[in-house]
């Protein structure tokens, strides 16, 4: 009988775990026919979102636009499987466009081989429990660095706005050339933009106006036709914008600068390139190609779990049920991985996007199945149609996109809530305006530094109840010994004459070899003057070390008040605890 039942407790577990790392194992089975609906409302909606973000995002990443739609179907089917989220869509955004720019220059074989690479360090990540490492990059540093995208992306399609040619994409020569070359700027694109613009901030305007529950005068029919229409607002003006553009090259007025043309079909499927080639026909190696994207390798596959997972956070609260994290950077790094074989770029979780899928009521992560097939369907037939895109009104579509990146709120909040966090914020934002990496990365270590300094530097709170009483406000780890050894000297030990101590602990819940070293001396130095170190409030395992470590003349008490009586009691303190 035990023979029979190993297997059936062997098959439960396997089960178990194919279902934790095969999520659609768990949902799949309990569809309804009644899901299959909104899916395919949520998964239409989307579709028509993406398909235009997607050409303009390709144009923030420097790539060709039909590279955009490359990197937009292969997350939709991948997520399905893997994803532990139903409102999340994976594809290309705006901040991992321009942190692809940055590494890569817009050179198409490199962005597919930094896909791959990004891919493969995400899914290291997942498959080692590596996730902890994104709780090191701190809010104010990623939103320095997102307000600071904002500005560089939208500021970015200013010169499509205006039409001209020729504007360098560092940012702060792309702010002199831009204004340098206003006399250039072509009528036609800076009426198309500047209408798309106005077009597209009313829509949106209108659609945030439609969430309050006083406005009794919209039919329901009204306010569904309203929403459908703001939602798939993106979509309409492209096409709008394109039917324009075309009826004017049809009769010969060229106004407008116009997309161009784009490769048609579906991408092969061929693995990423090892190797590039230069306009020189010099051959660059895979090493020189790793030895180029440098820093990129680390930061962008960082930035595209960060971002995601905190979208899938988000929306998993407001929708009340839980996502496996560890799972999501999984979900992440085999759609990169997949999606190298398809000529994409990296990609992440889109907020728009989720929140439009999210607003449309999906059931499952199935609706990105059919968000992949409208992004096909479009790569097969319509990218003759995409030849005459105005480019103004794909940086209409990007400029709005970026345009709630840019977060006053939050500035105002941590000024009122904690200042010094303005500092990693200010960094990180000033920073990635020279370079994107730089400023991520000089954001993590200001705010690195400003939490190591709070270690080092504990706050100690004084009260003098005949015997000095000093309260750690936090916990006390190795770089505090040398602050705290400083300041019972100043307070007792330098004064005239020496003063005993209490020492309350009762927020200290680990120690180690170095601070019980430090305070082996300071007892010491206490019993030289004759006067008494007392600790109080030890948790049990701090205080099995403080016993273990045996050190001379070690007093404690189970709290402050009963240590103030062992010292106003007796000239000789009992040991504590008994």
């Amino acid at each position: 009988m035990d023979r029979l039942r190993r297997p059936s407790g062997w098959s439960c577990c396997s089960c178990s775990s194919l279902k934790t790392w095969l999520p659609i194992l768990s949902w799949l089975p309990r569809y309804k026919v009644g899901y299959l609906q909104m899916d395919v409302l949520a998964g239409l909606t989307v579709g028509l979102t993406v398909v235009p973000q997607a050409l303009a995002y390709a144009e923030v990443a420097g790539l060709p636009v039909q590279y955009g739609l490359y990197s937009a179907f292969m997350g939709g089917f991948i997520y399905t499987i893997l994803g532990t989220s139903k409102d999340v869509t994976l594809g290309p955004t705006a901040i991992m466009s321009l942190l692809c720019f940055s590494v890569v220059g817009g050179q198409p074989h490199r962005a597919v081989l930094l896909s791959l690479l990004c891919g493969l360090v995400q899914a290291a990540m997942a498959l080692l429990r590596l996730g902890f490492l994104l709780d090191f990059i701190s809010y104010p540093v990623i939103k320095g660095f997102t307000c600071a995208a904002a500005v560089t992306i939208g500021f970015g399609q200013v010169k499509n706005i205006l039409g001209i040619q020729g504007v360098p994409h560092q940012f702060f020569l792309e702010v002199y050339y831009t204004f340098y070359k206003i006399p250039e700027a072509r009528t036609g694109d800076v009426v198309m933009g500047l209408l798309c613009l106005c077009l597209l901030t009313m829509l949106t305007f209108m659609k945030s106006s439609l969430g309050s529950s006083d406005s009794a005068s919209c039919t329901r029919m009204a306010r569904k036709f309203i929403w459908t229409v703001a939602t798939m607002r993106n979509a309409l003006l492209v096409v709008a914008a394109s039917l324009f553009a075309f009826s004017c090259e049809a009769y010969g007025y060229h106004i407008f600068t116009i997309t161009g043309h784009t490769s048609q079909g579906l991408p092969p499927f061929r693995p990423p390139p090892t190797s590039d080639t230069t306009a020189n026909g010099t051959t660059v190696s895979f090493r020189e190609m790793l030895e180029d994207f440098g820093g990129g390798l680390a930061l962008i596959p960082l930035m595209g779990l960060l971002e995601s997972i905190a979208i899938a956070k988000a929306f998993a609260s407001q929708n009340d049920y839980r996502i496996d994290a560890n799972q999501e950077l999984l979900a992440i790094g085999v759609t990169n991985i997949m999606g190298s074989f398809v000529s994409a770029y990296p990609v992440t979780g889109s907020f728009g996007r989720t929140a439009v899928n999210s607003q449309t009521g999906v059931c499952t992560p199935a609706g990105g199945i059919l968000t992949s097939v409208i992004v096909l369907l479009s790569l097969a037939f319509l990218m003759p149609a995409f030849y005459y895109i105005p480019k103004a009104s794909l940086a209409a579509v990007i400029i709005c996109a970026v345009a709630p990146m840019l977060d006053y709120g939050a500035v105002a909040k941590m000024w009122r809530v904690h200042r010094l966090d303005l500092l990693p914020f200010a960094v990180t934002f000033l920073m990635s305006f020279w370079e994107v990496q730089y400023g991520i990365v000089a954001g993590v270590a200001v705010s690195g530094a400003v939490l190591l300094y709070n270690v080092a530097r504990p706050r100690i709170k004084v009260s003098d109840h005949g015997v000095l009483v000093m309260q750690l406000c936090s916990g006390l780890t190795f770089p505090a010994t040398e602050h705290l050894s400083r300041f019972i000297h100043a307070h007792a030990l330098q004064v005239s004459p020496p003063r005993s101590v209490v020492l309350d602990c009762h927020h200290v819940s680990a120690i180690d070899y170095t601070v019980i070293s430090e305070l082996k001396d300071l007892l010491r130095q206490f019993q030289l003057r004759r006067v008494k170190l007392v600790f109080s409030g030890l948790k049990p395992p701090v205080l099995k070390v403080f016993l273990a470590a045996q050190l001379q003349d070690f007093r404690f008490a189970d709290s402050v008040e009963e240590a103030l009586q062992m010292e106003s009691g007796s000239s000789e303190p009992l040991l504590g605890g008994d």
